[in-house]
């Protein structure tokens, strides 16, 4: 009876407590702030440029790459910077895996290798900015915008070992796809399939990092409006049977089911920026640009239809479902707040204050993060 009792104390104590511990980029203050509980706890500061900063987790360690070229490492657990390097003047994504760290860089174009402490590895010379970097098995995978390529490099381990005793290795080149479409601007991976979108071309690109075979996916673009923000992809709209690509210049996301054959086109009410689905993948979010920034709709999965519309009257720029609560929370940038939206009544829970936030990056308190990976 004593150890039934305790576990259920302990049941009851985990229950009271948070599970996820939200990161939120302060865009104009070179700082995270720190949400738990739902209310702002911390802010880690010195963070520099932060107006395009991605943060990303893998076991307990944080890493954010900045728009002026620095890779930080951060502990999320006591919430303090660690390491820092700069992996170039302007940098605009990473990728993370067991060993290394690998950062998709603008202004010095090229790809830069670190190790999980931030120790240089490789520099990888594009000539190109490059963005959509991925891992696959032993692959890394990244598109270059200025020169219409996917490159595709492998892992090879050397026969020398680190200092600490740790084996060498380097990427080489394996597969280069040109012409693939003109401008990559973002990608996102579902297993061995590389999906890239195209800044100028009306079609998707679909390499399959197993064989190497590259299609083009079609897409049914009827206008082309001025593009004041490139949509975003990413690992979160991607479901076992669809895939939610949001268009470039046009009012609509397209779905397409897991072999890239077309479904539907739905129709939205601005140009997509993010779609983000919900952790049960009944709900997909769309966040917007220009006028429409202030909108969010949340589109049904399976009816493919918008069910939902919210207008906070500002400007989002970010949006991520909570994996512990039935919450959907939404960065309003314009009126430096942070929402958390109730998904089974869908009204506004309650109000967060952050100064200007964007990115919402949520970490497991409980298990930490593993590496980033397709759903």
């Amino acid at each position: 009876m004593r150890r039934v009792g305790f576990l259920l104390l302990f049941l009851l104590l985990e229950a009271l407590f948070a599970k996820e511990k939200l990161f939120v980029v302060e865009r104009e203050n070179s700082a995270l702030a720190v949400i738990e509980d739902h209310k702002l706890k911390n802010e880690i500061t010195d963070m520099h440029n932060c107006n395009h900063a991605v943060v990303k987790f893998i076991e307990n360690d944080g890493y954010m790459i900045t728009r002026d070229g620095y890779l930080i490492k951060f502990d999320p657990v006591k919430e303090k910077k660690t390491k820092e390097v700069r992996a170039s003047k302007s940098a605009i994504g990473f990728t993370l895996d067991k060993d290394f760290v690998a950062v998709a860089n603008y202004a010095n174009k090229t790809v830069e290798i670190f190790d999980r402490d931030l120790n240089k590895i490789q520099t990888i010379d594009t000539k190109s900015r490059n963005v959509g970097i991925k891992t696959y098995k032993d692959y890394l995978v990244f598109a270059a915008m200025d020169s219409d390529e996917i490159w595709v490099l492998k892992k090879e381990v050397l026969k020398c070992l680190t200092p600490d005793g740790k084996p060498r290795f380097e990427f080489r080149v394996v597969k280069i796809i040109k012409n693939a479409g003109e401008m990559p601007f973002d990608a996102m991976i579902n297993d061995n399939l590389y999906v890239v979108g195209f800044f100028n071309s009306p079609f998707v690109g679909v390499l399959n990092l197993d064989t190497f075979e590259y299609k083009r996916v079609p897409l049914k673009l009827e206008k082309k409006d001025i593009v004041l923000k490139v949509p975003h992809f990413g690992f979160w709209s991607i479901m076992k049977d669809k895939f939610f690509i949001p268009a470039v210049g046009d009012n609509k996301v397209f779905v397409f089911d897991k072999d890239f054959n077309f479904i539907k086109a739905i129709e939205v009410e601005g140009n997509p920026v993010f779609t983000s689905l919900s952790p049960d993948r009944k709900y997909l979010a769309v966040t917007f640009s220009g006028k429409k920034f202030p909108i969010v709709q949340i589109v049904d999965t399976k009816d493919l239809k918008v069910v939902k519309r919210f207008d906070f009257k500002g400007m989002v720029l970010h949006v991520r479902w909570s994996k512990e609560e039935p919450l959907l929370y939404v960065s309003n940038n314009g009126r430096s707040e942070v929402y958390g939206v109730d998904t089974k009544e869908w009204k506004k829970a309650f109000t967060i204050a952050v100064p200007k936030p964007s990115g919402i990056f949520i970490f497991d308190l409980k298990q930490g993060q593993r590496p980033e990976k397709s759903l």
